[in-house]
């Protein structure tokens, strides 16, 4: 890897002719991903659930800083496949290839929630929405020449293990387990597409990243659900204290989805403090997380709950 230490968003190269989609980007480590890949000159598609705060606080904000790239916002709830599905849809629709699928929209140790298909809201959301979409919006990667499938993990992955036994937490539910198993799901999502490329001669690039620890939303919405101001004030403080801005998280996604030297399977996190901090480098995932076993059953398993079969 080149000179990771000293990477950011100016290494970003020209985009121009790119058809992007970034997955919850109207706000957080998404918002500055699109923003940096607009600035860049590409076509960026912001999939977001709630389509006014999309188009009044993302797309109109990006294009009034950066005319020169092109956004457009889409309406994509993640935690309902007929929402996936017409998102799929719309896209064939307008768009006749995609070169990169940035998966970056996720929920974080939220209280016990179902998806509208009654999948657990970590695991249905964080991964099997990005699943589907990913199965969806295939036939367009394909067709681009070298396409990318960013899909954002965490280092709490390394907490989590796939319970193929209870994997929608129906008998034993701990928000944290939980959100562990759905960032471990999005690795082995991401390095088993890798495989199932490579097998089938595909020109494509799947990798997974870490943004390490960012300040957005993400961690005060689990204390609000649960009408606790006390950690949601805590959350707060320790994001001030502790934690990278946004524009800092948003680089290992910026650095998956555009360096020239990214090689299918990589994960991609920040270099210090355990992956919490700085410049995008190489780094290595858990064990779990490239399991080629563990990866294969979960495929299977999410083919059958969502009903998206791929096409290689």
């Amino acid at each position: 890897m080149a000179n990771a230490k000293a990477w950011s968003a100016d290494d970003v190269p020209d985009l121009g002719g790119r058809t992007i989609v970034v997955t919850g980007a109207n706000s957080g480590i998404g918002y500055e991903a699109a923003r940096v890949l607009a600035a860049r000159h590409a076509r960026v598609i912001l999939a977001c659930r709630n389509l006014d705060k999309a188009h009044a606080a993302a797309a109109a904000a990006i294009t009034a800083a950066h005319p020169e790239g092109a956004v457009d916002a889409m309406e994509l709830d993640l935690a309902s496949l007929a929402s996936v599905r017409a998102f799929a849809d719309a896209f064939h629709q307008r768009y006749p290839r995609l070169d990169v699928l940035c998966n970056n929209a996720g929920v974080m140790a939220i209280p016990y929630r179902r998806t509208a298909d009654g999948f657990e809201m970590q695991l249905g959301t964080n991964h099997l929405g990005h699943f589907a979409l990913t199965g969806l919006l295939m036939d367009p990667l394909l067709a681009a020449d070298g396409a990318r499938v960013v899909t954002v993990s965490s280092g709490m992955h390394h907490i989590g293990t796939m319970r193929f036994d209870d994997l929608q937490s129906q008998r034993r539910y701990n928000k944290w387990l939980a959100y562990g198993q759905s960032k471990l799901a999005n690795l082995l999502f991401a390095f088993e597409l890798q495989r199932r490329a490579e097998r089938a001669g595909a020109r494509l690039i799947s990798t997974g990243c870490n943004p390490g620890y960012a300040a957005t939303n993400l961690q005060t919405a689990g204390p609000r659900m649960e009408g606790s101001a006390l950690m949601e004030s805590l959350w707060g403080w320790s994001n001030r204290l502790f934690a990278q801005d946004a524009v800092q998280g948003a680089l290992p996604t910026l650095y998956a989805a555009t360096a020239p030297e990214v090689r299918g399977g990589d994960y991609i996190a920040p270099i210090y403090y355990g992956r919490a901090r700085g410049a995008p480098h190489r780094a290595r995932c858990s064990a779990r997380a490239r399991d080629p076993q563990a990866a294969s059953r979960l495929w299977q398993v999410s083919e059958q709950l969502t009903g998206v079969r791929y096409p290689i």
